[in-house]
């Protein structure tokens, strides 16, 4: 029987070539590159001394990241802030650069694509009874990471 392959990097040299390879691929948080390095087996000093040099090189950039993940998330899933801000607190970004982030999605936008987002479901619900369906479009756009005070503005205006 064959061992399963280790994932072993012993040359802090070739972690940093193949971290390099890992954050030019796409944006990367500096905890998920973190995890990665840890995965791979190295040191924690030799760890942190990869991420300084990524971070020099321009190669991991935390603020890039957090504006990708956010224009990301709003335009290809439709997430709304809350969400958002939630992911990028799972992914350990500070506070102010995820303030900063979200931030880049414009009010207008934001508030269309709530709209939107409430029609698209509307026209899927069964449900004929008024205030029954607008819990479900409620729960729903919760769901999807929007606020509470602009979810009931937007069930108004559709009224």
């Amino acid at each position: 029987m064959e061992e399963p392959k280790s994932k072993k990097i012993i040359d802090q040299q070739a972690a940093y070539a193949k971290a390099e390879h890992y954050c030019a691929y796409q944006e990367r948080a500096q905890q998920e590159v973190r995890d990665k390095l840890y995965e791979w087996e190295l040191k924690p000093i030799e760890v942190e001394n990869i991420i300084s040099r990524l971070i020099e090189n321009n190669f991991l950039n935390e603020e890039r990241f957090a504006k990708a993940y956010v224009q990301g998330k709003f335009n290809q899933k439709g997430w709304g802030r809350i969400k958002i801000k939630q992911g990028l607190k799972l992914k350990r970004v500070p506070e102010g650069l995820i303030r900063k982030a979200l931030q880049t999605i414009p009010d207008d936008d934001y508030t269309t694509t709530l709209q939107n987002l409430l029609a698209k479901k509307a026209a899927t619900l069964t449900e004929k009874h008024h205030l029954k369906r607008r819990y479900k479009l409620q729960q729903y756009a919760l769901g999807r990471g929007f606020e509470p005070d602009l979810i009931w503005d937007a069930l108004k205006a559709a009224d």
